[in-house]
């Protein structure tokens, strides 16, 4: 009989959530258009659940053009009309007109820094903060390093990019591993 994978609890929720968990959570992104992915998928979380985001990506990277932030920062007020009446995503008129401008600032500090991964990886320095958390009710919200991104993305001119917006941004892109220490992907990540 095969031993039973330990996971974190949240992703035991449904089978797209475990599959999220197990092969994407926590992994370390130093890609730029896979970094802007879930920075807008973290934006249009605000107030959601992620289990309602993830059930729509496929939808959003359809709508917001393979989440290429190039074409994002020059979208016409006819691509924003396009997006408000796709039903298929989060039909948020300050959430759309923000990942507009992220895609444009995006686009600003890709010039400043060379890349956006060679920026916001600084915040952590260079290096994945593997905490040791060993339940989900140890795991905060935010953090000093989530507080200053935001501090800095909202300097900059992001919208949709608080405190909480950057952990989850975080906790995706792999700056920082919160699986407990009891899950499998614990040491894997």
């Amino acid at each position: 009989m095969a031993k039973k994978l330990i996971r974190c609890k949240w992703a035991e929720k449904d089978s797209l959530m475990g599959l999220y968990h197990d092969k994407e959570w926590g992994v370390p992104i130093h890609d730029d258009i896979k970094l802007f992915e879930f920075l807008l998928l973290d934006s249009f979380q605000a107030g959601l659940s992620w289990s309602t985001i993830l059930k729509k990506r496929i939808n959003f990277k359809g709508a917001f053009d393979n989440f290429d932030f190039f074409v994002i920062a020059n979208y016409s007020d006819f691509d924003i009309k396009r997006l408000l009446n796709n039903s298929q995503i989060i039909r948020n008129y300050a959430k759309i007109m923000a990942t507009k401008i992220n895609a444009q600032k995006f686009l600003e500090i890709q010039r400043q820094y060379g890349s956006f991964n060679k920026y916001i990886w600084k915040f952590v320095n260079g290096k994945s903060v593997k905490n040791k958390f060993k339940t989900l009710s140890e795991i905060p919200s935010q953090s000093k390093e989530s507080n200053t991104m935001s501090e800095d993305l909202k300097r900059k001119g992001f919208k949709f990019v608080g405190a909480t917006i950057c952990y989850a941004f975080m906790q995706a892109a792999g700056l920082v591993n919160d699986h407990v220490v009891g899950c499998f992907r614990y040491n894997e990540v």
